[in-house]
């Protein structure tokens, strides 16, 4: 697979990848302007989700301009009760006009309505995310979350990288940067209890993308963050979009770097995916159980655009080897798996 280690344009004048591959660092230059498809096949999108497993909660933002529609949502998880609220709002036709950022780490996103407030501002080495949201209801009946989380992002942390294309058409593109492992600080207050973040033991992880993708795809993506013997210890694990033939996207992150895995297989009961799940590589580097704790599910049907998501959270427990063939035992680890079909 082809790692990529300087810094090159994404695409060429004709719209193509000048170079697909894998990075440990965000080494491609989005240049949107060469982007060969209408305004309203391009994807833009920024994901992020802080987690707390001792204190056994967590939550996600969701920013994203799909062309045809911008979607903002704010998901509250909580682990003991095994449950979650989400608020989300559309606005339609944005094709670009949300102005998300050329870079991942740099910038501002600001969105606002009646129903979510949403602010990411992106700094090197931190990333402050504002929000609030009138109507996000508690299982107490209350109404109403408000807070603002930092991540920190220490300069020697390694990121998962890749750009790739589709076979049944090379203009469309697929360029991902994972980051895991950002400390977590601040909080918010919702239902009327107040939520603290501590740095030393919840870590936030960001999915930033910017694309043009086929109509029909099916992803599978696995993402944990958290500490194992002290250091920081994460994995992102996803294949089916695009063609992975250049590079796969699966990596484990220990102690801020990379260890490149190849080929990955999630194994689930798709009729019920609260049942255990199974996580295995061709090299036999990774062979993870997962069990689920809350299904994330939901589903979008706008006539041309339909999504069915279901986003798992719960614990990993196995074992997974580094690059240097050191053996780590992973043991009751927080993260989420899921697999999703959209047709946009």
């Amino acid at each position: 697979m082809s790692e990529i280690k300087k810094t090159i344009a994404l695409l060429t004048e004709q719209g193509l990848i000048t170079e697909e591959g894998w990075a440990r660092s965000p080494h491609w230059i989005y240049n949107r302007e060469n982007i060969n498809a209408p305004k309203w096949r391009i994807k833009e999108w920024d994901y992020y989700s802080v987690l707390s497993p001792d204190q056994e909660f967590g939550i996600t933002f969701t920013t994203c301009d799909l062309g045809y529609v911008g979607l903002f949502a704010i998901c509250f998880l909580d682990f003991k009760t095994k449950s979650f609220e989400q608020i989300d709002t559309l606005t339609f036709f944005p094709m670009g006009k949300l102005g998300f950022p050329l870079k991942n780490n740099e910038g501002n996103i600001k969105f606002s309505d009646a129903k979510v407030s949403l602010e990411l501002d992106m700094k090197p080495g931190k990333r402050i995310l504002r929000f609030s949201s009138p109507l996000l209801k508690a299982a107490n009946g209350t109404k109403g979350i408000q807070g603002e989380i930092e991540l920190s992002e220490p300069k020697d942390l390694e990121s998962m990288n890749i750009a790739t294309s589709w076979k049944e058409n090379r203009n469309a593109f697929y360029y991902n940067t994972k980051i895991n492992s950002m400390p977590a600080s601040g909080g918010f207050v919702y239902g009327g209890k107040e939520y603290k973040f501590n740095p030393k033991q919840d870590l936030g992880a960001l999915d930033w993308g910017r694309g043009v993708w086929t109509y029909k795809n099916r992803w599978y993506w696995s993402s944990a963050s958290g500490y194992i013997d002290g250091k920081d210890f994460g994995f992102n694990l996803g294949y089916g979009f695009s063609d992975r033939t250049p590079a796969s996207e699966n990596v484990l992150i220990y102690d801020r770097k990379i260890h490149k895995l190849d080929e990955v297989q999630f194994h689930i009961n798709t009729k019920n995916y609260l049942e255990p799940w199974k996580f295995t590589s061709n090299d036999n580097r990774l062979n993870l159980d997962f069990q689920p704790i809350v299904d994330r599910s939901s589903a979008l049907n706008l006539l041309v655009m339909k999504s069915i998501q279901h986003q798992v959270f719960g614990k990993f427990s196995g074992t997974v080897v580094l690059d240097s063939g050191k053996k780590l035992e992973v043991k009751e680890f927080l993260g989420f798996a899921e697999d999703v079909l959209n047709w946009w």
